[in-house]
């Protein structure tokens, strides 16, 4: 079966997404919230924190209730004072390790945009036509080395794409942002996609609401096995991002062969950033694949569990005669401490399709329309944007363009460039004005013959 019969994916939710608009993720950050920052949902992780709160708030009333109604049971503060401790300690720990796998996430992506940005350069400014070429199909070479590069830098986009799949478990070419862009590659994933369809057609499913609330709400038992759609794979589904990469060299060793990029620094940079796109490839998966040991998540989450179970017994002790007040102090000081616990578990996976997360899909766009702009001028001589009136070379001394500057000595070009110097030494001092008239003055009365017009 082929790709066509699989469904539009604008009609359905991806693995993972939930039911609730303003709490899918990730979060746009180009938009803006009027909302004071205490205030604000979208982001927040007090959905998930609704049912350990009520349970906490039962917790405590219940205890607060066998010590006024029953008999007194409260403890020292002593042991307070010494969980606090380890439990601060933990949480600290929880918290510096989540962020910086989030951080290091971030510098890959970033590593990513420049060698995306660098590749893209060396295929549309370095490489040159071929030579040799007969004078009748010189148009036709032309036109297939125009849509050679573009196809390089579809390529390199298709990367990005195909690196997000990757690390949010998305293993096929389904996908309406990777489909166009690798659909002509032989790889691994397209012939997953179009031979296994049924597997390919489980990544659209859309949750049921219950499970969908359940997702929002934090409760574990709802939440989906990302894992699951490679699990079921009925062929190899091989690696993506790597395989766009041989494609990408194998495109690079035919410029280097053919002589299309004939300075041996434009191949190094072309090989070395490929190189880049390669650990960018390993390292994501690194931070994605090493979570921190769960040992430590669970030893951290007992202990936490353990302390705010026991603080109902603490406060009592320690309020005084109104002893209901423990309920919402209990509850207060379980946000507070739960809070910091969930928050290291939102950003601990940098790449999902939590509010939290980066959103990959603002960095791939990036990528895309920065393909776009390097290959939306076609390579042309310096001399034709150098030698323009609009060029004015010594801007803001003079207004004058590059043919004016042409007609004049080298002497006075340089006398020039003397007084810009002086002119922005006085600038920096406050006294632009003064300076310019001064150095108007003196090039006026050096160059009498061809006055130059000074910005006052």
């Amino acid at each position: 079966m082929t790709i066509s019969s699989v469904p539009d994916s604008s009609t359905w939710i991806p693995l993972g997404a939930l039911a609730d608009p303003l709490q899918t993720g990730p979060r746009d950050i180009q938009k803006h919230s009027k909302w004071p920052i205490f205030l604000q949902m979208h982001g927040s992780i007090l959905p998930k924190l609704i049912l350990p709160l009520l349970a906490v708030g039962l917790w405590s009333t219940w205890i607060t209730a066998i010590h006024i109604l029953v008999t007194p049971i409260s403890i020292g503060s002593v042991l307070l004072t010494v969980l606090g401790f380890v439990v601060g300690l933990g949480l600290s720990f929880r918290s510096s390790t989540a962020y910086e796998r989030y951080a290091e996430g971030r510098r890959y992506w970033a590593q990513l945009i420049l060698a995306s940005q660098n590749l893209g350069r060396v295929f549309w400014v370095h490489a040159t036509e071929p030579k040799d070429i007969p004078e009748d199909q010189k148009e036709e070479f032309k036109k297939k080395d125009v849509l050679e590069k573009l196809t390089a830098l579809n390529l390199i986009v298709a990367f990005s794409v195909a690196l997000k799949h990757r690390l949010r478990f998305e293993p096929y070419t389904c996908y309406d942002d990777i489909s166009s862009l690798v659909s002509h590659l032989n790889t691994f994933a397209q012939a997953a996609t179009n031979e296994d369809h049924e597997n390919a057609q489980r990544t659209f499913k859309r949750h049921g609401f219950f499970k969908s609330v359940g997702e929002y709400l934090g409760v574990s038992f709802a939440e989906s096995n990302p894992r699951k759609a490679m699990k079921k794979a009925g062929r190899p589904l091989g690696n993506l991002p790597l395989e766009i990469l041989s494609y990408l060299a194998q495109y690079t060793d035919e410029l280097a062969l053919s002589g299309r990029l004939p300075v041996a620094m434009h191949q190094t940079t072309a090989y070395n950033n490929i190189a880049v796109l390669n650990d960018v490839l390993v390292g994501t998966e690194r931070v994605l694949n090493t979570p921190l040991p769960i040992a430590y998540s669970i030893a951290i989450a007992q202990i936490t569990w353990v302390y705010i179970l026991v603080l109902p017994f603490q406060l009592l002790g320690t309020i005084g005669k109104e002893q209901w007040i423990t309920i919402p102090a209990t509850v207060v000081a379980a946000y507070i401490i739960l809070g910091i616990l969930f928050i290291g578990r939102e950003i601990e996976n940098p790449f999902g399709q939590d509010v939290n997360d980066l959103p990959l899909e603002g960095y791939c766009a990036q990528i895309a329309a920065e393909m776009d702009v390097i290959a939306s001028k076609k390579k042309q001589p310096s001399s034709q944007w150098m030698e323009s009136n609009e060029n004015r070379v010594l801007w803001p001394l003079s207004h004058s363009g590059w043919p004016v500057w042409m007609s004049r000595s080298e002497d006075s070009i340089r006398e020039a460039v003397t007084h810009k110097v002086e002119a922005t030494f006085m600038s920096q001092k406050g006294n632009m004005k003064d300076a310019l008239l001064k150095t108007r003055a003196e090039a006026e009365k050096d160059h009498a013959h061809d006055k130059v017009t000074v910005e006052v």
